[in-house]
């Protein structure tokens, strides 16, 4: 550098995931530029998604979910933290912004030669009587969170109320049913966890019935009171303490004033250098759009991993690099009691509303052998039936649902189709997987429905079809069938089959299932093999069904999760062969 020449002067607003990581990637890049950061809380670089653990008391440290502070980033990095202070406006033209110390109430200017925007997001508050009280709390940010824990250990609450089932909301109901409370959930949509598709969400309602948790779809609440949350229908329930977990939106009041385009979505609207319509301006993180690599459509999915790696693209090119952002998945994972819950890519909804004809799998198979307490995983896979191309994922399960939601991400991030996934050399071994892992399993079934004439129908699709569309064969043994089946359905097991076609009208199409499919593609393949033209196998089986049924207000999961015991309790005397 000359020596008459001032240092390059990159100011980074924000300095939490997103800010830090711009700042550590640039000073890796560079080590003469000025770097400074302005966050207005006190806490940086933290773990946002660690602060349910730590308040539910499964963390007890907060230095845990906190582990870096000004000095360090000043130590390690030669970069300026400047905690409680917030940049109040900026003048893009001149190249200079007002900051407010927060603690003094002074104010200061100070000028940049890059800006990065990292603002992040805010919480949604509900505008309903009551929110302002001081049992009732978002949870954002380490604030939040030591406010929670502190009312926990202080004023001893007995029971909670969690509005909203979203990511957050939902290991808030873990968390503080592991505290110890009674905890009611409250989701305005028709169904828990709206992060994946309608007929996965009773599995994770399943989860929360299972542990106690108190849930009321289809309603908002209308008022908070200091021991009750009152319902839209009028009625209550018990809340010491109220959780607002209903969302969050892209703070970018600071980049609205400075006249940085915004997109559809309300989030600023960065290229693939993360740059934004203003020159030397930057943004990341929670605060800025995202691509989809899927449809190459602007939306916008805040999560932890999407923050950090945008944040090290954006430091990157500020100082040089070559990092470019190919856009995300939107790939999510969390844990709500002992039930993973993970999704990538479009769902449903969003693949059929692009006009593509699409092909939807549900596959569900054990984590490992049943011999070493193997336990079902559902995956749902939605394909375009054109070219095979893997549009989307979601997945419940118990154990090993972050290794199959990764490997096929990945497969979709390299344009692998739905046949190759059969042909993935994946590891095996009898701790960790079946035979053939349930991702084989997925390439299997959309395979034999894209190339083989083996079609699939969804649970939803067979029953608003009605009674009397289908021919619905029930491919059990007697017991199963009794135990419960779909309505009309009529009890012709597999080894039955070929001594019956006579008896099945050809001219009508025909539905087979069994428990999950496997039984039930087999006489799918009988009567193909033997002339029948129109004959589809039921996507997920009867479990898959019921859950669609659940979905549908038809069914609770009481009675769903009964019925399945009942037909699991015949399975030993079957050999476990799939039926």
């Amino acid at each position: 550098m000359d020596a008459n020449a001032r240092p390059r002067r990159i100011v980074v607003i924000g300095a939490v995931a997103a800010g830090t990581s711009a700042a550590a990637k640039a000073r890796r890049n560079d080590e003469e530029a000025e770097i400074v950061l302005y966050e207005r809380d006190r806490h940086i670089s933290y773990s946002g998604c660690g602060m349910p653990y730590y308040i539910g008391g499964l963390l007890s440290d907060f230095k845990e979910i906190v582990p870096r502070d000004a000095a360090y980033f000043k130590k390690k990095y030669n970069v300026d933290v400047r905690i409680r202070h917030e940049v109040v406006s900026v003048d893009p033209e001149a190249y200079t912004l007002t900051v407010k110390n927060l603690e003094t109430g002074e104010t200061f200017g100070d000028r940049y030669d890059t800006q990065v925007l990292a603002t992040g997001a805010m919480p949604v508050i509900l505008p309903v009587p009551g929110v302002e009280g001081d049992h009732v709390f978002p949870l954002r940010n380490p604030t939040h969170a030591l406010g929670i824990r502190g009312f926990l250990e202080q004023r001893h609450p007995e029971s909670a109320v969690v509005i909203g089932s979203g990511f957050i909301g939902l290991e808030m109901v873990e968390n503080l049913a592991h505290a110890g409370l009674a905890v009611s959930l409250v989701e305005k949509l028709p169904h828990v966890c709206p992060f994946v598709d309608p007929d996965l969400s009773p599995y994770v309602l399943e989860a929360l019935e299972q542990h106690g948790v108190t849930v009321r779809t289809r309603l908002s609440a209308s008022a908070i009171r200091p021991r009750e949350v009152e319902l839209e229908d009028g009625s209550t329930l018990p809340g010491d303490l109220v959780i607002l977990a209903v969302g969050i939106r892209p703070e970018t009041g600071l980049a609205r004033a400075m006249g940085v385009a915004l997109g559809a979505n309300g989030a600023i609207q960065v290229d693939e250098s993360m740059r934004t319509n203003l020159p030397d301006v930057y943004a990341c993180g929670d605060c800025a759009e995202n691509v989809s690599i899927v449809d190459r459509r602007r939306f916008y999915r805040p999560l932890g991993a999407t923050a950090n790696k945008t944040g090290r693209i954006c430091g990157d090119v500020i100082t040089g690099g070559p990092l470019v952002h190919r856009g995300v998945a939107g790939t999510g994972i969390f844990l709500v009691f002992d039930r993973a819950v993970a999704a990538t890519g479009l769902n449903e909804r969003e693949a059929r509303a692009t006009g593509r004809d699409v092909v939807v799998s549900h596959n569900i198979k054990p984590d490992r052998p049943d011999y070493l307490g193997g336990r079902e995983m559902v995956i749902k896979t939605i394909a375009d039936r054109a070219d095979g191309t893997l549009l989307g994922v979601q997945i419940v399960g118990f154990e090993g649902v972050d290794k199959r939601i990764d490997v096929l991400v990945t497969a979709m991030t390299a344009g692998l189709k739905a046949a190759d996934l059969f042909h993935l050399d994946l590891a095996y071994a009898p701790p960790f997987s079946t035979t053939k892992d349930p991702v084989h399993y997925t390439g299997m079934i959309l395979e034999n429905a894209l190339a083989r004439g083996r079609e699939l129908l969804g649970g939803d699709q067979l029953a608003a079809a009605g009674e009397g569309t289908y021919t619905v064969v029930d491919a059990r043994v007697p017991a199963q069938y009794d135990a419960g089946h779909v309505p009309g359905a009529i009890n012709l097991p597999q080894e039955q089959v070929r001594e019956a076609l006579a008896g099945l009208d050809r001219n009508k199409p025909i539905v087979t299932y069994c428990n999950k499919g496997v039984t039930g593609n087999a006489v799918q393949n009988i009567l193909l093999n033997h002339g029948f033209k129109r004959v589809y196998t039921l996507s997920g089986g009867f479990r898959q069904f019921q859950s669609c049924r659940v979905a549908a207000g038809k069914l609770n999961c009481k009675d769903a999760a009964r019925r399945i015991v009942e037909n699991e309790a015949v399975r030993p005397a079957l050999q476990k062969d799939g039926r």
